[in-house]
């Protein structure tokens, strides 16, 4: 590969493009499977829909509160640029280690992995048996367990790397074509829902028994509550990932705010829609029961129960579309953050160079397959995945709190985009990130604590690196 540091990503991504992936990063496996968790921890349909909704709207006050830094911090790194430029570049390097060492990779890495289990749900894989399958390292890391499941895995992410290498325009094509697959799959099994003689308004009303029991306490149910929406934000998480691409939108300024706006309310319609399809056909103690069996996704219990054992096929190709785009989409967009890193001497060096055919930060592409390709064979990835949510929020609330810092810095409010309902929208969402971030600690301090080792694991890459110089050529103007 030539060593060119002058060559430039392309600007070539619209407004219609850049909604598309917005959606695309965010609807992957939560939306069949959430559904089930949430009415385990609530009891009741009608409180189920409002932690959707809750979560819906506490990131859409995220996706508007660092839209207007986006407008105003436009670059190829996204989160990561902002918090340099708002709070030095101490902060937006753990930003981004974090995201390479867990919150991105683990999710390319679990979304793959669920791709691969509807794929074995449809034809089953082969599996290695015996001592081998079993070998594990201290103790719970399994690399040949479910072998099958997790070689096609890799090998999703393995293809996706190398189809996003060759060019952005085949990987937002790839990403268009699936999200525009799954929307319409998606109406489909909604109206399946809504027209089947198995639905009934008596399943939206009906509670469980333990349900009266939750408010035994004042902190009872705002517990339950919260544990439901954490669940929501796994569904919704990636909106910002967007901001990664800034270096190739056109007009950045103008296009990125308003992708994340309008593809944020589209992506609430879809799932409230959605899972008040799942509620409205079935109870919700059938829906614990699918979360207490661990071997079912919600979806898929659903179309049984409306088409009978012949509509499993059905719903697992649906998940294996959506994965797979949402998978396609994550490798995109995360990429675009090492490179900005590595052009800043703040990562791999070799994670800085451009493609000088394909105009893509490949070596930064490879370099993300690779980790996740590790995460997918350690088996752990599960646990990951249970505090990206804490990493992320963290991070996303000093993105949101950097809205203050840039209108006091600047005098005023941006030209091109204001955040609605400002001050009140930011302030709320950096409340609520500091108290989701607390009640995670008390509630799940096992999670929370991995997540912060993973954050800090960067420490001696931050002290190699800190006094490296940014890579030749017009850093600002580029990333």
């Amino acid at each position: 590969m030539q060593k060119d540091n002058s060559v430039k990503l392309s600007r070539s991504i619209g407004l219609f493009m850049a909604t598309v992936l917005v959606i695309s990063s965010i609807i992957g496996s939560g939306v069949f499977k959430k559904v089930a968790p949430m009415s385990a921890d609530l009891q009741a349909p009608l409180w189920v829909l409002m932690a959707w909704i809750a979560a819906g709207l506490v990131s859409l006050a995220g996706a508007l509160s660092v839209a207007e830094v986006s407008g105003q911090i436009a670059g190829s790194g996204g989160a990561y640029v902002f918090l340099r430029e708002i709070y030095g570049k101490s902060i937006a390097f753990f930003y981004g280690w974090s995201n390479f060492a867990v919150i991105r990779t683990a999710s390319i890495a679990s979304i793959a992995y669920v791709f691969a289990e509807s794929v074995n749900a449809i034809a089953p894989l082969p599996e290695l048996s015996g001592p081998l399958a079993e070998w594990s390292i201290f103790g719970f890391i399994t690399p040949f367990a479910n072998l099958g499941v997790k070689t096609l895995a890799i090998g999703l992410v393995a293809a996706l790397t190398a189809v996003n290498y060759r060019g952005l325009g085949h990987a937002s094509t790839l990403s268009h074509w699936a999200t525009t697959t799954v929307v319409v799959c998606l109406i489909i099994l909604v109206f399946l829902g809504l027209f089947s003689a198995e639905g009934s308004w008596e399943n939206m009303r009906t509670t469980t028994v333990e349900f009266p029991k939750l408010f035994s306490n004042s902190f009872g149910y705002t517990a339950a509550f919260f544990s439901a929406m954490l669940s929501a934000f796994w569904a919704y998480e990636g909106w910002i990932t967007l901001t990664f691409l800034g270096g190739e939108i056109k007009n950045p300024h103008r296009n990125l705010p308003l992708a994340l706006f309008f593809g944020m309310l589209a992506v609430i319609a879809i799932y409230v829609t959605v899972n008040f399809a799942y509620l409205y056909v079935m109870p919700v103690d059938e829906l614990i029961n699918v979360h207490e069996s661990q071997n079912k996704v919600a979806a898929i219990a659903m179309i049984e129960r409306v088409l009978g054992s012949g509509g499993t096929m059905l719903i697992a190709i649906l998940i294996c579309i959506s994965t797979f785009g949402c998978t396609n989409t994550t490798i995109l967009l995360a990429a675009r953050l090492y490179y900005a890193m590595a052009r800043r001497g703040e990562f791999f060096q070799r994670a800085g160079t451009v493609h000088p055919r394909f105009r893509t930060p490949g070596n930064a592409l490879a370099m993300q397959g690779v980790w996740a390709a590790v995460l997918i064979l350690s088996g752990s990835f599960d646990q990951l995945t249970d505090m990206l949510i804490f990493a992320s929020f963290i991070f996303y609330g000093l993105c949101a709190y950097g809205v203050f810092i840039l209108r006091k810095r600047k005098g005023g409010a941006p030209a091109t985009y204001r955040t609605p309902g400002y001050p009140l929208v930011p302030a709320l969402f950096v409340l609520f990130c500091m108290a989701l971030v607390i009640i995670t600690l008390y509630n799940r301090p096992g999670e929370a604590g991995i997540g912060l080792l993973l954050i800090l694991s960067g420490i001696p890459f931050f002290m190699a690196w800190r006094h490296r110089a940014p890579m030749e050529g017009d850093v600002d103007e580029e990333i």
